[in-house]
C-alpha cells in the first residue's frame, strides 16, 4: 500500500461516494440529459404553435434546471472524483490509465456543454423573432453535448462491471466497447427522459397557475413524453440485465436490500416494480385527464424517480462485488495478480504507511489493528455504517442455547480465510496466515473493548522501517505497487 488510507469511522467510505454519486445522478439525468432535449421540445412546441404561454413555460423549466445543474450538480461531480480518490486511489488511478483520453474528450465535452447551457440561457430572451430559429438550434446542440458527457462516462461504468476484451488486449476501444456499455447507454438514455419528465411534471407545481389551461396542456404534454419513452426503458433495462456477468446477478438478493433482509428481495422487486407502475398510472391520468391531476400526484413520479434511480445504483454498485473493477482489481483496493506475492510476504511487509512491520506476541493486537485498517475499511467500519463489531455479535455472540459467549479468535481466523467462499461480494483475505491469525485477534478483542479507527486525514501517517532480507533487498521498498 503506497498512500495513506482515507476512513469514516461512523458514515463508512461507500456511504460517503454513494450520498454524492445518487445526488449527482439524479441531477446529470433527470435534469441535463433528459432535461435538457424536455425543455428544448418545449421551445419547439412554443415555436410551432407561436404560443407565448409555452415558450415562457420552457424558460422557467430551464431556469430551475440551470440553476441546480450547475450549482449542485456541478459541486456533486467534482465531489465523486475528489471521494473516490479518497477512498480507492487504485481503482481511480488504474481507471484513468485506460480512459485518460475518454476522461480527456469527456472533459472537452463538458466545457462545451457549459458554455451551450450559459448561452442557451443567456440568450432566450435576445434571440427572438427570426433568431428563435437559431436558439431552437441552440438547445439541440446543448441536448447533444449533455448526452455525450453522459454516453463517454457510461462505457467506463460498463468497463467495472465487465472489461470484456480488454484483460487480453488492453486498448482504449476494447475497454470503452465493453459487453455492458451499449445495452447500459440504452437503458440510460430513456431512463434519463422518463426522470425528465417527472421533474417537468415536479416544476409545473410553481411554473404554471392552479387551474390554468396552461398547466392543464402542459400536463398532458409532459405525461404522453414520459409514456412515449418509457417502452424503450423497459426494453434497456431487459437488454442491460441479460449482459451483467452471471456471478454479479448472484449478488442482487443482498445489493436490493442488506445480507440481513436478502429473505425480502423478491418482495422488494415488486414494490419496485410497483413503484414504476405508480408512475406509469400517474402519466396515465395526466394523459387522458389533465385537469383533474392533483398537486400531491405532481410530485409522486419525481419522488418515486429518485427512489428508484437511487437503488439502481446502489445495486449496479453492489453487485461488482468483489470487484472494484471485475477480474482486475479487488474493492479492497488490491490487483487480483498481487495476491499470491501479498498472501506469501503479508501486507504488512508492502504497506508503505503503517507502524507495524514484524508482528510479535507484544505487538499482535496492534498489527492486528493495522492489517484490518489495510484490508477492510474500504467497506467497513468498527461501529459504523456496515460496523464489523455488530456482524460478529451476529454470528459469535450467541452460543447454540441463547446464552452470550466470548468470541473465538481461532473462529474468527477459520471464517475470515474462507469468507469469500460463503459470500460471493467478499474478496479473499489478501494478507497471510500470520496476519489474519492477528486480525482475528484484534477482532475478538472488540467484544470487550471498542475501538475507533481514524484515517490518515485526522490521525496522520506512521512509516515503519523496511524489512530487509539476507541479500539486502528490501521487500516494502520505495517504489509502489503497480497500478
Amino acid at each position: 500500500m503506497d498512500l495513506p488510507v482515507f476512513h469514516l469511522d461512523f458514515l463508512n467510505n461507500r456511504m460517503l461516494i454513494a450520498v454524492i454519486a445518487i445526488l449527482h445522478v439524479v441531477i446529470n439525468h433527470g435534469m441535463a440529459v433528459g432535461g435538457i432535449p424536455l425543455v428544448a421540445y418545449l421551445e419547439r412546441r412554443g415555436v410551432r404553435t407561436r404560443d407565448e404561454a409555452w415558450d415562457a413555460l420552457a424558460y422557467r423549466t430551464l431556469s430551475f434546471f440551470f440553476v441546480v445543474t450547475t450549482t449542485v450538480g456541478a459541486l456533486t461531480g467534482v465531489g465523486i472524483w475528489l471521494s473516490a480518490s479518497l477512498v480507492n486511489p487504485y481503482a481511480i488511478g488504474s481507471l484513468i490509465r485506460v480512459f485518460f483520453w475518454t476522461w480527456f474528450t469527456e472533459w472537452l465535452v463538458f466545457v462545451t456543454e457549459v458554455v451551450l447551457i450559459l448561452a442557451y440561457y443567456l440568450t432566450w430572451k435576445k434571440w427572438v423573432g427570426a433568431a428563435k430559429a437559431r436558439h431552437v438550434r441552440l438547445g439541440t446542440a446543448l441536448s447533444i453535448a449533455s448526452w455525450v458527457t453522459m454516453a463517454l462516462i457510461v462505457s467506463i461504468l460498463g468497463f467495472m462491471m465487465d472489461p470484456g476484451s480488454w484483460r487480453s488486449d488492453r486498448t482504449l476501444w476494447s475497454g470503452m466497447l465493453n459487453p455492458v456499455y451499449l445495452p447500459q447507454l440504452a437503458f440510460r438514455t430513456p431512463l434519463a427522459m422518463v426522470m425528465a419528465g417527472a421533474f417537468g411534471l415536479l416544476t409545473l407545481l410553481w411554473s404554471t397557475p392552479s387551474g390554468s389551461a396552461i398547466r392543464a396542456e402542459a400536463v398532458r404534454a409532459l405525461a404522453r413524453w414520459t409514456l412515449a419513452w418509457t417502452p424503450l426503458c423497459l426494453l434497456g433495462g431487459a437488454w442491460y440485465a441479460s449482459v451483467v456477468p452471471e456471478a454479479m446477478s448472484a449478488n442482487l438478493p443482498v445489493a436490493l436490500l442488506t445480507e440481513a433482509l436478502e429473505g425480502w428481495a423478491d418482495t422488494a422487486r415488486w414494490v419496485l416494480a410497483g413503484a414504476c407502475a405508480v408512475i406509469a398510472l400517474v402519466m396515465l391520468w395526466g394523459s387522458v385527464r389533465p385537469g383533474s391531476l392533483r398537486p400531491w400526484a405532481m410530485v409522486v413520479p419525481a419522488v418515486l424517480a429518485v427512489a428508484l434511480i437511487g437503488t439502481f445504483e446502489r445495486v449496479r454498485e453492489f453487485v461488482r462485488k468483489p470487484y472494484a473493477i471485475a477480474g482486475y482489481l479487488y474493492s479492497n483496493g488490491y490487483r487480483e495478480e498481487d495476491y499470491p506475492m501479498l498472501q506469501r510476504d503479508g501486507l504488512l511487509a508492502h504497506a508503505t504507511y503503517t507502524s507495524v512491520r514484524v508482528i510479535t506476541p507484544e505487538n499482535e493486537l496492534q498489527a492486528g489493528r493495522e492489517v484490518f485498517n489495510l484490508a477492510c475499511t474500504r467497506c467497513h467500519t468498527v461501529d459504523g455504517v456496515n460496523g464489523i463489531r455488530g456482524i460478529l455479535d451476529r454470528m459469535y455472540g450467541t452460543a447454540p442455547d441463547g446464552s452470550p459467549q466470548a468470541w473465538d479468535p481461532a473462529l474468527i481466523s477459520r471464517y475470515v480465510g474462507s469468507m469469500h467462499n460463503a459470500r460471493s461480494f467478499m474478496p479473499p483475505f489478501p494478507g497471510n496466515e500470520r496476519e489474519r491469525d492477528a486480525m482475528a485477534a484484534w477482532l475478538a478483542s472488540l467484544q470487550l473493548h471498542r475501538d475507533v479507527i481514524e484515517g490518515a486525514q485526522v490521525v496522520g501517517v506512521t512509516v515503519a522501517p523496511p524489512i530487509v532480507t539476507d541479500d539486502a533487498t528490501p521487500i516494502a521498498s520505495a517504489s509502489p505497487l503497480p497500478l
